[in-house]
């Protein structure tokens, strides 16, 4: 069983035992400390068959609200600020309203997940936008439910 179709069933067996009203956040992070506990027994791969790193160490940003000068400036700088690259980038503006997805890699990140996720957080009320913050293969698979 690939990481992904590991995180797929784990996703699945909350949301069916928490109910389809879930808060996304609790399910994210029960997610992850159910994935984290498995993998620590050693029944998760580190790197693809590519020997690239794996989906887990790549997150998926999103950014949404009203257009302004600077966002995403702010983005990128708390990005470069803890050592995450960023791979690929898509951003718009309709109608005055801003929304941007974006994949970073964590590969040489200074700070964990948890520490980034408090510095976007900030960085977007600093920006008057909210930015969301995910492992890539968490959003693959609990996007899959």
């Amino acid at each position: 069983m690939t990481n992904e179709e590991l995180i797929y069933q784990i996703t699945r067996a909350v949301y069916h035992r928490l109910g389809g009203g879930a808060n996304a956040e609790l399910v994210e992070n029960l997610v992850t400390d159910v994935y984290k506990l498995v993998r620590s027994e050693g029944t998760a791969g580190q790197l693809s068959a590519e020997g690239a790193p794996s989906r887990r160490d790549r997150i998926v940003i999103s950014a949404f609200g009203v257009n302004r000068p600077g966002i995403v400036a702010v983005i990128s700088a708390t990005l470069a600020d803890a050592r995450y690259s960023i791979i690929d980038m898509n951003q718009t503006v309709v109608q005055g309203k801003f929304a941007m997805v974006l994949i970073a890699e964590a590969s040489q990140a200074a700070s964990d997940l948890a520490a980034l996720k408090a510095h976007l957080k900030e960085a977007g009320e600093r920006a008057g936008v909210r930015i969301y913050a995910q492992r890539e293969d968490l959003f693959q698979a609990m996007h899959r439910v």
